[in-house]
C-alpha cells in the first residue's frame, strides 16, 4: 500500500509524483468536486444559510477513483492549492471521502519545487476551518446577491444578465468614469517653447515658460500668449539660477497578483485571464530541459510582499557573479506591504532565482516565456542597488519673464540595467543639458506658442482597474481576472482598444443597480463587507454572523425594488449608428442577439432588414481595392481582411489607416511592435517609412 496525495491539476500532480517517488500516488482532483446547485439558490437562509452542496456533474467517475484509491491507501494527504479556495476544495474531499476531520492531513507548497514539496510533506496540519468559513461565506454571499438580483434583472430588463458583488462594483466604476469623460470641459491653455543654444554648441535644448520675477504665469489664451511673445522679441536670454543634485530611484518590489497583471498587461499586452493561466502553468511545473518537471515561481496569487531569506541570499549571489558587488544594495531589502494584505506566501518570484529566462526559453510556451521574464526580472531588480541621477534644473531669464529647464544625466544605472517598472501614464523623460554656469548668456533658436487643452481622465484599461479595485479594497488577488472576463461577457463593458468602455446596457444596468440596490454597487459598503470576511478568514468573527448582518438589509432593499418597479420594465435604448438601411433609408441600429451584435433596420416590422455588424478601418485592400474591416481569430485576436476576402484572399496582422501612400495612393498599413513602420502593401510599391512617437503614445494609450 502507498500514501494517496490529492492535488488540483494533472500538471501539478506530475511534477509533485516526481519529488515524492513510487510510495505515493498523486491524483487530481480537477479542481472543485463539490459546489452550490446550478439550478437554486442552494442556501437554507431560514437556517442559518446552510449550503446544500451536491457533486459537481460530469466528475461522478473521478470521484469514485479517489473514494476507492483513499480506500486502499494507509494515509490520504490533501494538497490543493495554499489559499482560502484550495482549503475549501481540501475540505469538500475530506467530507467526501469521510477522511478524519481532526486529522494532520492537510499539506501546502509555496512552490512546486524539491524543497518546496519536502517542507510541505514534513508539516502537515489539519484543514484551516476559519480558511474554510471564509470561504463558504464569500460563496454563499455571491450566490445570495447573483441568484436574488440576477432574476429580478431578467424581469425588468433582459434575460441572461447578471449581478455579482465584485462585478456590478467594477462596472459602475467604467460607468462613473464614462460619466465623468462625458462632463469633461476642456480647458484651453498655452505653452512658450523655446529652443536655447549654448555658445560653442550646435543642438538646442529646451526650456519652457514658466512665468516673471513675481511667480508662475498660466496663459489662457492666444492673446495672452501673442502678449508675452511681443514683449519677448530681442530678449536676451541668461542663467539666473542653477540647481544641481543627486536623486536616487529604488527598485519596485516583486510582484503580487495585483501589480503582475498590471504590468503584464502594460509591458505584453496580455488579458487577466491570459496571465494567470500562464502563471498557474508556470507555478504547476513545467518540463525543463535536462531538469525535469519543476515549478518555476512561487504560488502566484498574493498580496504579500515577504521574500524567503534563501530566496534574497540566492538573488544576491547571482546579482554579485553576474553584475559585480556595486550593484547589490548595502543592506538586503526588505519590502512592506499593504495593511490588509494575507501574509499566508511569499511574493511572486522564481523558485530559483540562478535560473535565467534564456536557460528555459527553449522548454517553454511564449506565453510562459515572456511571463517567467518578467517576473525572474522584476525579482532579481528588486534586490539590485539603486538607479543614482546627476540633476539638474536651471532659471533662465529673458526680459522681465523666467524659462526653465531640467535635465539628468545617469551617474549609475543600478537595478535599470535590468529592470524599470510601467506606469499607465509615462513620465517625462528628462531632456540632456549641456554644461550651464550661472549668468551665462544663451543664444535663442526658436520661440514658439503652442496650444493645449486639458484632458479628461481616460477610460479604464485592465491594469488601472485592477489598480483601482486594489486600491478600493474591492475583491482579492484570485477575483480580478474572472471579475473582468465575466463584465465583458455580460455586454456590460467592451474593448475599444486596450480601454474598457462601457456599453448602453452596462450603463442602463448600473443606474438602475444605483437607484435600487446602492449598497450593491457602493465602493465603500463592498469593501467594508470584503473587511469583514477578512475577519472570518483570521477567525475574528463568525461567518454566520456575517452573513446575518448582510441578509437583513438585503432583503428589505429587494423587497422595496420589486414594489417601486411593479409593472414596469427598463427599455435599453438602441445604439444609432451612421449605416443607412438600403431598403427604407432609415439609419440602422446595432442589436443584441443570440449570436453577439448585428444590425437591423429601426423600422421593424415595416422594414425587417438586418446585416451583419462589421468593423470597417478606413483603409482599403491592395489587391482588389475593397473595404478593409477587423475580424478576430479563433483566440480573439484581431486581423484585418478584404470585405471580398472569398474571392480576393488578402489579410494581414497589420492595422489599415485611412492614410493613401504617397507613391502609389493605395491605403497605407501600420506594423505595430519592435519593428513598428508605416508601409504600403501593394507588392508593386515600396514605400515605407518609420512611426512617429508621437503616434506610437497614441496608439499605447
Amino acid at each position: 500500500m502507498s500514501d494517496l496525495v490529492i492535488v488540483e491539476s494533472p500538471a501539478k500532480a506530475k511534477t509533485i509524483k516526481k519529488y515524492l517517488g513510487k510510495n505515493y500516488e498523486v491524483i487530481a482532483s480537477m479542481g472543485h468536486i463539490r459546489d452550490l446547485p446550478k439550478s437554486k439558490l442552494g442556501v437554507d437562509v431560514e437556517h442559518d444559510f446552510q449550503p446544500m452542496y451536491t457533486e459537481i456533474k460530469g466528475k461522478e467517475e473521478l470521484i469514485q477513483e479517489l473514494k476507492d484509491a483513499a480506500q486502499k491507501s494507509d494515509k490520504v494527504y490533501l494538497a490543493t492549492d495554499p489559499d482560502r479556495e484550495g482549503e475549501a476544495i481540501s475540505w469538500h474531499l475530506a467530507e467526501l471521502l469521510h477522511l478524519d476531520e481532526h486529522a494532520s492531513n492537510r499539506v501546502t507548497f509555496n512552490e512546486i519545487t524539491k524543497s518546496g514539496v519536502q517542507a510541505g510533506m514534513a508539516h502537515p496540519r489539519q484543514i484551516d476551518e476559519d480558511l474554510v468559513n471564509a470561504q463558504q461565506a464569500r460563496r454563499i454571499l455571491d450566490r445570495i446577491v447573483g441568484y436574488k438580483i440576477s432574476p429580478f434583472l431578467w424581469r425588468k430588463v433582459r434575460r441572461g444578465l447578471s449581478a455579482g458583488r465584485v462585478q456590478s462594483v467594477a462596472v459602475r466604476l467604467i460607468v462613473d468614469r464614462e460619466e465623468e469623460i462625458k462632463k469633461f470641459k476642456p480647458q484651453e491653455y498655452w505653452t512658450l517653447d523655446a529652443k536655447l543654444l549654448k555658445k560653442g554648441t550646435k543642438k538646442p535644448f529646451a526650456a519652457v515658460f514658466y512665468g516673471d520675477q513675481k511667480g508662475k504665469i498660466k496663459i489662457k489664451n492666444k492673446e495672452q500668449a501673442d502678449e508675452i511673445l511681443k514683449n519677448l522679441e530681442g530678449a536676451s536670454y541668461q542663467v539666473a539660477k542653477l540647481k544641481k543634485g543627486v536623486r536616487r530611484k529604488s527598485p519596485a518590489p516583486p510582484f503580487i497578483t495585483s501589480t503582475l497583471q498590471q504590468d503584464a498587461s502594460r509591458k505584453l499586452g496580455f488579458q487577466a485571464r491570459r496571465t494567470m493561466k500562464a502563471a498557474q502553468e508556470l507555478y504547476e511545473g513545467v518540463e525543463v530541459a535536462g531538469m525535469g518537471a519543476m515549478g518555476l515561481i512561487t504560488y502566484m496569487r498574493t498580496d504579500s510582499l515577504r521574500i524567503a531569506d534563501e530566496a534574497r541570499d540566492a538573488s544576491a549571489a547571482y546579482i554579485k557573479e553576474t553584475y559585480g558587488d556595486k550593484y547589490l544594495p548595502e543592506k538586503p531589502r526588505v519590502f512592506k506591504s499593504r495593511a490588509s494584505a494575507q501574509d499566508g506566501h511569499e511574493a511572486i518570484r522564481p523558485t530559483m532565482p540562478s535560473l535565467t529566462p534564456a536557460q528555459v526559453k527553449d522548454s517553454l510556451s511564449l506565453d510562459q516565456y515572456k511571463l517567467y521574464k518578467l517576473i525572474w526580472e522584476r525579482f532579481i531588480a528588486s534586490q539590485m542597488a539603486n538607479a543614482v541621477y546627476d540633476t539638474v534644473a536651471a532659471d533662465i531669464s529673458a526680459g522681465d519673464y523666467v524659462f526653465k529647464a531640467s535635465g539628468h544625466t545617469v551617474r549609475f544605472d543600478g537595478f535599470t540595467v535590468l529592470y524599470e517598472e510601467s506606469k499607465d501614464e509615462e513620465e517625462e523623460a528628462g531632456t540632456m543639458l549641456p554644461p550651464l554656469e550661472k549668468d551665462e548668456v544663451l543664444r535663442l533658436k526658436e520661440l514658439k506658442g503652442n496650444q493645449h487643452f486639458t484632458q479628461p481622465p481616460p477610460r479604464f484599461t485592465e491594469a488601472s482597474l485592477i489598480k483601482a479595485l486594489e486600491e478600493n479594497g474591492i475583491g482579492r488577488p484570485s477575483t480580478y481576472a474572472p471579475t473582468i472576463t465575466t463584465i465583458l461577457a455580460r455586454d456590460y463593458v467592451e474593448r475599444e482598444g486596450k480601454a474598457l468602455k462601457p456599453t448602453v446596457l452596462g450603463d442602463v444596468t448600473t443606474k438602475l443597480m444605483k437607484d435600487l440596490f446602492q449598497n450593491i454597487v457602493d465602493v465603500k459598503f463592498t469593501a467594508n463587507m470584503e473587511h469583514d470576511l477578512d475577519e472570518v478568514e483570521a477567525g475574528e468573527k463568525n461567518w454566520v454572523e456575517t452573513l446575518h448582518d448582510f441578509y437583513g438589509g438585503f432583503e428589505n432593499t429587494l423587497e422595496e425594488a420589486e414594489k417601486k418597479m411593479d409593472g414596469t420594465r427598463v427599455k435599453i435604448p438602441d445604439e444609432e449608428t451612421d449605416i443607412v438601411c438600403e431598403k427604407c433609408g432609415r439609419k440602422m441600429v446595432i442589436k443584441l442577439g443570440r449570436f453577439g451584435k448585428f444590425l437591423a433596420c429601426p423600422g421593424y416590422p415595416e422594414c425587417k432588414n438586418t446585416k451583419k455588424l462589421v468593423k470597417e478601418t478606413g483603409g482599403f485592400c491592395p489587391k482588389c481595392g475593397a473595404r478593409m474591416i477587423e475580424r478576430k481569430s479563433k483566440k480573439g485576436r484581431p486581423y484585418y481582411g478584404c470585405e471580398n476576402y472569398k474571392d480576393c484572399g488578402f489579410m494581414t496582422w497589420d492595422l489599415p489607416i485611412a492614410e493613401k501612400c504617397p507613391k502609389c495612393g493605395k491605403s497605407l498599413f501600420q506594423k505595430k511592435g519592435k519593428m513598428a513602420k508605416i508601409y504600403c502593401a501593394s507588392e508593386e510599391c515600396d514605400y515605407e517609412r518609420p512611426v512617429e512617437k508621437a503616434a506610437k503614445k497614441t496608439e499605447e494609450q
